[in-house]
């Protein structure tokens, strides 16, 4: 059974920087397309980063240039580094996974809400005081 296990998160000032982790366990497939969302209290789930497993990622315009998606295959672990992080940053973080041939479409698919997902994480709070 495929789990998805985060940790990371926290509290942090404004210009901070933070790095989230999601573990994966249970999977064998080799195309995958994972990623990450955020919610923030009152407003809706949006799509921040993404990954496929050829390489090709995709990130939301407002934290473009700031978070970086990566995957360490060795350990199957996503991770999300957030650098200059800002008070509108604030959220609870969620990894999402879809095991499956999807393509290079597939970051941005996931990144605009529109791929769905199977595989979600138990979700980790980062908040960003200014």
């Amino acid at each position: 059974q495929v789990q998805l296990v985060q940790s990371g998160g926290g509290s942090v000032q404004a210009g901070g920087s933070l790095r989230l982790s999601c573990a994966a366990s249970g999977y064998s497939y080799s195309s995958y397309c994972m990623g990450w969302f955020r919610q923030a209290p009152g407003k809706e789930r949006e799509g921040v980063a993404a990954i496929y497993s050829d390489g090709f990622t995709n990130y939301a315009h407002s934290v473009k240039g700031r978070f970086t998606i990566s995957k360490d295959n060795a350990k199957n672990t996503l991770y999300l580094q957030m650098n200059s992080l800002k008070p509108e940053d604030t959220a609870m973080y969620y990894c999402a996974a879809e095991f499956r041939a999807i393509g290079p479409s597939g970051p941005a698919l996931l990144v605009s809400g529109l791929l769905p997902l199977d595989y979600w994480g138990q979700g980790t709070q980062v908040t960003v005081s200014s």
